[in-house]
């Protein structure tokens, strides 16, 4: 039976109203054919202005849509598949982070369940994130992989991926932004110090930093030769790669990453 929305939302935090945001803005689905329940009516409040149908029943909404995005606490999942009343929903779509397809599925008690599981990061919030998908579940309807797809295309870089490798996709780009966000801090800091204002800091630091990120994007050079281009033999540049050479920058970042995947395997486990 053809149901009533094409997408339910259980969930009306901040990232659920980024990716509604992205959907409804980008004119890739009516906000007709969307549904959104969350036990917070200022949060629903917060989507007033994009049109779509709200509500604070989970299960209407469950019930209703054909595919339902799950948007909410990991720790609150199972007080939320509490409140279907036992409804088990065909296709599921998740954002809730360290939480397993087989752990979304048991939780229904029915395999059958199809279910997309989604890392998107905070720059999803301003049409510029970076979501890794694994819709290996799907993979016999490309109509619905598409859906999918297209639901986050609207608002970040999808990268389609093997569940395996989530953990590594958090460690990356889902924990990613607050790296950049000290990496660009820091380069703040030390312009105070060498005698700019903190807002003259700032402009330089993150036009830099987004400026290099599009290079890397657009330019055919690999990061190894495009850093040499700036390290002009005897120049300023070499001087300052050498420091970081020299504390050990490289091994920082991999220690980062590592600490942030290992602690996305231990919720995952839970």
């Amino acid at each position: 039976m053809k149901k009533k929305f094409k997408l339910g939302v259980i969930g009306c935090g901040f990232m659920a109203r980024a990716i509604l945001k992205g959907v409804v803005l980008s004119e890739f689905l009516s906000e007709r054919k969307i549904a959104v329940s969350d036990i917070s009516e200022e949060n629903l409040k917060e989507v007033d202005y994009l049109g779509v149908n709200t509500f604070c029943d989970n299960r209407y909404v469950a019930e209703n849509s054909e595919f339902v995005l799950f948007a909410v606490k990991p720790q609150n999942f199972a007080e939320v598949v509490a409140s279907l009343g036992g409804f088990k929903p065909d296709k599921v779509i998740s954002i809730m982070a360290g939480v397993r397809k087989n752990t979304i599925k048991n939780s229904f008690g029915l395999s059958m369940v199809k279910v997309a599981r989604c890392m998107p990061n905070l720059p999803c919030s301003i049409g510029s994130g970076m979501v890794g998908i694994d819709m290996s579940d799907y993979n016999n309807s490309t109509d619905d992989t598409d859906f999918i797809t297209n639901i986050f295309g609207s608002c970040a870089t999808v990268l389609s991926i093997n569940e395996g490798k989530m953990d590594a996709v958090t460690g990356i780009s889902g924990s990613g932004p607050a790296y950049v966000f000290m990496f660009i801090d820091s380069l703040v800091d030390a312009g105070v110090k060498q005698g700019l204002t903190k807002d003259e800091a700032k402009i330089l630091a993150v036009e830099t930093v987004l400026g290099a990120a599009e290079m890397v994007r657009s330019d055919e050079q690999t990061l190894p030769e495009l850093i040499q281009r700036v390290c002009s033999k005897g120049g300023t540049t070499i001087e300052a790669v050498k420091v970081l050479q020299d504390g050990n920058l490289y091994q920082t970042v991999s220690a980062a990453v590592d600490a942030c995947v290992k602690r996305a395997k231990e919720l995952s486990e839970k």
